[in-house]
């Protein structure tokens, strides 16, 4: 198994964190597994491309929310580490806050 689990979309509230904020967030690693994306689908061309990262960050995006860590951005990248057999990557992750109990 690559993956924790593979979802379509995001469980998580908006965060509003731009391409600045991001960047502001220094990388650690994270183990593949530990992982639970957020797109069910992939572009092959993408994944093959040399310069996919060209325009973005050289790091995947992680949200960590309610003692799970989503995938945000960054899905053909970490596929790739999985397919070089590496298990983790080094990514940077958002802490989000638990959601206030309803009462």
């Amino acid at each position: 198994m690559i993956f924790k689990a593979v979802r379509d979309g995001r469980p998580y509230p908006d965060h509003g964190t731009t391409i600045k904020d991001w960047s502001q967030i220094p990388p650690r690693q994270v183990r593949l597994d530990q992982l639970i994306t957020t797109k069910r689908e992939l572009a092959l061309d993408r994944l093959l491309a040399e310069d996919s990262t060209f325009y973005g960050d050289l790091f995947p995006h992680v949200v960590e929310w309610q003692g799970a860590m989503y995938l945000e951005d960054g899905l053909h990248r970490a596929l790739r580490w999985a397919l070089q057999q590496r298990t983790s990557i080094h990514a940077r992750v958002l802490v989000l806050p638990r959601e206030p109990a309803s009462s």
